[in-house]
């Protein structure tokens, strides 16, 4: 079997373990030890780097020539001769994108990431052909949520069709998008829609997003893009409430001049549900739970310490009393894996005997 140093290392922890306890036997324990082959040198997790740092570079390029006026209208007059083609031309270039990266999974499912680098330049071109599609049918009446939501279904088949976690993470921004750009709309671009701000508005977001989530859990885990759709989920709902800890359910003008007392009721909402999250977590042993509950806890936390204290004590107390609370963390995180190791030792050693 091919496996990397990491995986050696930890398959043969494991057989060391399993021999010591005597649920194999050490010729079994040679056995399949030498099965193990290391792989040299890591070429899967290159390639997938590789193409990671391919996209974010084609990223900053695109946002490079968007932000040149000059060079946007000079590579419109040369790929178009009229509007009509300036909208054609992307989307038939992202339709045979698509097409391209849904014959390669067919016939060559090992080129993953390269398959998935494909479907990416489709999302790109998907992207400008939204961008022309709108310039087209401007009525300066600023309703753009209709062409996210075009954005949506495009991005939703592609990634549920071609099994793409890639794609339906842009499927899940630009849901975001949608719904964002749609309230607003229907408020008027003004701070509320129906009594809440965008904070209050993406935590019912978020929190619909993760029931959906796992409501569809057996369609989306079978399309392998249920781990994509909760990651989102809790980062739409924590996001928002986090924002909303800090700026409560108030427009801009009024928020200056709320106190602190006033926003409390918010920051408790997000450290309750911080807690909720760690409690699921604990019960259902996810990890993804409760890193997030975790890392927000203690985000909001800290905020809550910025919030309160930056004003009243002097600088360098302040970051004195920081500094020795996160040595406490360090030191009491410290003391717990020491503990499991040593419960883990023991335990050897019990078995052992």
């Amino acid at each position: 079997m091919q496996v990397t140093r990491k995986q050696e290392r930890l398959v043969r922890q494991a057989l060391d373990e399993w021999q010591q306890s005597g649920a194999i036997s050490t010729q079994e324990y040679q056995q399949l030890g030498s099965t193990l082959h290391r792989i040299p040198f890591d070429w899967k997790r290159l390639s997938r780097y590789a193409f990671w740092i391919a996209m974010v570079c084609l990223i900053i390029a695109a946002g490079s020539i968007f932000s040149d006026s000059a060079l946007v209208y000079y590579l419109i007059e040369i790929f178009s001769v009229s509007e009509i083609m300036r909208v054609i031309s992307p989307a038939l270039i992202a339709s045979a994108l698509y097409l391209w990266g849904f014959k390669r999974q067919r016939k060559e499912a090992q080129w993953h990431y390269s398959t998935e680098f494909i479907l990416f330049l489709g999302v790109m071109f998907t992207a400008i052909f939204l961008w022309q599609l709108g310039e087209l049918l401007d009525t300066g009446s600023g309703h753009i949520a209709p062409l996210f939501l075009i954005g949506c279904v495009i991005y939703g088949a592609i990634g549920f069709i071609s099994r793409s976690s890639l794609v339906w993470l842009f499927f899940l921004l630009m849901l975001g998008n949608w719904f964002g750009a749609e309230t607003g709309y229907m408020s008027g671009w003004g701070a509320y829609w129906l009594g809440m701000n965008y904070p209050i508005r993406f935590v019912f977001f978020g929190a619909v997003l993760l029931a959906g989530c796992y409501f569809l859990q057996n369609i989306l885990i079978h399309r392998r893009l249920f781990t994509m759709t909760k990651i989102m989920g809790l980062t739409y709902l924590f996001i928002a409430l986090w924002i909303m800890s800090i700026f409560g359910n108030y427009d801009p003008d009024t928020w200056y001049r709320t106190s602190s007392v006033n926003l409390l009721p918010w920051a408790l909402l997000f450290g309750v549900v911080a807690v909720i999250c760690i409690y699921i977590s604990l019960k259902t042993d996810d990890g993804m739970l409760r890193g997030f509950g975790l890392t927000f806890l203690g985000i909001n936390l800290y905020t809550r310490f910025f919030e309160y204290f930056w004003d009243s004590l002097h600088s360098a107390i302040f970051f004195f009393i920081l500094a020795v609370s996160l040595i406490l963390i360090g030191r009491k995180a410290e003391k717990i894996w020491h503990a499991v190791e040593n419960n883990s030792i023991a335990n050897k050693e019990s078995k052992s005997e």
